[in-house]
Order: structure tokens, then sequence, then C-alpha cells
């Protein structure tokens, strides 16, 4: 290799990133060449400009690779996520980004299933026979949890989403973050570790599992057994959001619930103060009408109880009525009064005795001559 492709132009002047990545891109294509690798396929995806965009990965390492629209119209049928294939590329270097890939002109698939692929089928096989992915075990969420606890990446973008969703739903909201590594080969260790932190931690209501987006290599950790098997075991209700939208790990399966991203997960978690608000404004009207109808109806009844009350009395004291009135009857026609009005008067002595009889008056005798409209005093001038 010629010693001008490390050299800048004359002078001892520091390289800028677009010179390194150039020399770096010569150096590839121009030492290695095209050449055939065999590997497992991963993370595919078509664009709508019809190129696509893979990694190719074994047991230790990975490279990404890219497919031209030419090339990649040639190839029957995409291959399936973790098909062993071989392709034909030349290595280089993705200078925009400082990226090592291979770009594949060539693509041939086997009828073999990657290793991790088959790794990843074990596991779920023997998950699914202890009856992890059942949702008969699945736990309802509460509905107003007072602490959360959330495990993930303390540097990642997850936790800042899940702390602003959290902030702008309910402020009063007590997060607890256990924090660990979400990729890597200490991650799997980790992820266990605090899963089994959330189990020891007082008044926790719920625990939230989460990363944010990436590759399926960077989201391998969240397919191993032991943390699906500890994610499993935590004590309160779980919630797995890993990855993007479309990406399904096995913790999502064994949680009792999966968001498709983190911000997701707090949303399903959370309850939101100003739907809570409204709801509750809605539930007093309610209640208010309610009430005011009940009010209303009581107050009918009891109208209508004191109207049926009053004719009942009534009916109850029209007959002794009715028997007073003939009683006071009978006895106005026996009063004495009634005879005076009919002409006759009664002579009473000064001592209130009736003078009934003739021999009652004796001369000189002094009385009172009741009339009907008063008494006049009388006297016998002589015996009758």
């Amino acid at each position: 290799m010629t010693g001008d492709l490390f050299t800048v132009a004359e002078t001892d002047a520091p390289w800028t990133p677009t010179l390194l990545a150039r020399a770096a891109r010569r150096v590839l294509e121009g030492g290695i060449g095209a050449l055939w690798v065999r590997g497992e396929i991963s993370g595919l995806k078509v664009y709508q400009s019809g190129h696509w965009y893979f990694t190719l990965k074994d047991a230790e390492a990975q490279v990404r690779c890219v497919m031209w629209r030419p090339q990649a119209s040639r190839v029957k049928a995409q291959p399936a996520e973790g098909a062993q294939i071989f392709v034909r590329g030349l290595p280089t270097v993705w200078e925009e980004r400082g990226e090592f890939r291979l770009t594949v002109s060539e693509l041939l698939v086997t009828d073999q299933v990657g290793q991790q692929q088959l790794n990843l089928e074990k596991i779920r096989q023997v998950l699914e026979k202890d009856g992890l992915f059942e949702a008969a075990r699945k736990r309802p969420l509460p509905e107003l949890p007072a602490r959360i606890a959330v495990v993930t990446s303390l540097d990642g973008a997850a936790l800042r989403d899940i702390i602003t969703v959290t902030r702008k739903r309910w402020p009063a909201m007590e997060l607890v973050v256990v924090g660990t590594k979400v990729q890597g080969s200490e991650a799997e260790a980790e992820v266990v570790r605090a899963l089994g932190v959330v189990n020891r931690l007082p008044d926790v209501d719920l625990c939230v599992l989460a990363r944010g987006g990436g590759g399926k290599e960077d989201l391998a950790v969240f397919n191993t057994e032991s943390v699906c098997r500890a994610l499993a075991a935590v004590r309160v209700p779980t919630i797995s959001a890993i990855g993007h939208e479309t990406d399904v790990s096995f913790t999502d399966l064994v949680a009792d619930l999966r968001a498709a991203t983190p911000s997701a997960a707090m949303e399903l978690a959370v309850p939101d103060r100003a739907d809570l608000a409204r709801h509750t404004a809605a539930l007093a009207t309610r209640l208010a009408q309610a009430l005011g109808r009940g009010t209303r109806l009581a107050r009918e009844r009891l109208a209508r109880t004191g109207d049926r009350l009053e004719q009942a009395l009534g009916r109850q004291l029209e007959r002794p009525r009715r028997d007073l009135e003939r009683l006071g009857a009978q006895l106005d026609a026996l009063s004495p009064l009634r005879v005076l009005e009919r002409g006759y008067s009664v002579a009473v002595a000064a001592d209130g005795q009736l003078l009934r009889r003739r021999a009652d008056f004796t001369a000189g005798l002094g009385f009172i001559l009741r009339v009907v409209d008063g008494s006049v005093p009388a006297r016998v001038e002589r015996a009758p």
C-alpha cells in the first residue's frame, strides 16, 4: 500500500473525518475486494426506494449490509429473519457515518436456519411450556398507582421519555428508577439483578421494563431465558416496553402488558389528571342531577301522601262530625230556650227554685219570670 494514502497534501495539518473515512474506504475496497460471506440475516428493512438494509452475523460478530434496488430486484423472495444466506459483496466504509459495511451484489438463501434463530426458538419453546406466555397469568394494572418502578438504562432516551410523559400526566407520581445496562455482554445479568431489586422495594404498585429503539441485536438481552424468568417473578404487575412499535421480544410476551414504546407504557400506567378531572366533574354533575331528580320525586310523593292523608283524615272525621251535629240538634230541640221561643215563660223563685204549681205562688212572693229574651221581675199580688 502506497504511503500517499495516509498523507495530506504536503502539509502536517490534521486529518478531517471526511479524509479519514475516504482513505479507509479506498484501503478496504482496494485491499480486499469483492468476496462471498456466509451468515445469518437479521433486521431486514425494505424501503420504498427498493433498497435493502440488513445485518449479517454469526455467533461472535456482525456487519451491516446494503443491497441497492437493481441487485435486490433480482432476488426471488425475501429471506426470513434468522435464515442462513450467502452474499457476494464489497467491503467499504459509508463515509457519511464512518461506518463499515458490505455493499451486496448477490444474495443466495440456504435451507438452514441460523444458530441464533435456533437458540431463540429453543428459549421460546421452554418459556411457552412453562406457561410464561399464557394469558391466564396476566394481571390487571392498578388504576391509580402511587409508586412505579422503572427498570431501564440511566443514559437512554427511554428514561427521558418516561419522565416527560409522567410529569405531564400526573406530576405527583413517584418513579423509582433501577438503572441497568440494556445491551452488551453484561446486560443480561444486570437486568436480572435490577428486576430482583424491584421485588425488594417497598410500596411499589407497578414495574415497567423499558428500552428505546435499536436493531434486533440491540434487543437480544430481552429474549434471554433468565431475563424472562426474572420478569415473570416480579411480585407486582409488569409492563414491557422494548424497542420500536414493530419490535416484539419475549419479555413482551411474558409481561402482564406490552407497550409499543416507553412513552406508550407510561400512558397506559399513569392516569391523566386532566381526563380524571373531567371525569370527576361529569360524575359530580350526574350526581347532582340524580339528587335533584330524587328530591323532586320525593317531594312529589310527599305531596301525594299528604293529599291522601288529608282525605283519609277528612273521611275519618266526617262521621263524628255528623253525629255531633245530630246530637247538637237533639239537645237544641230539648233546650228550654226553644220552649220559650214558642211563647212560653218560666217562673223562678229568688232561691232559684222553679215555680211549677199554683200552690207555689203565695201572696207577696217575689220571683223572676224568664222569657225568651231575658228576665222580668214579678210579684204575686194575691194568692190564686
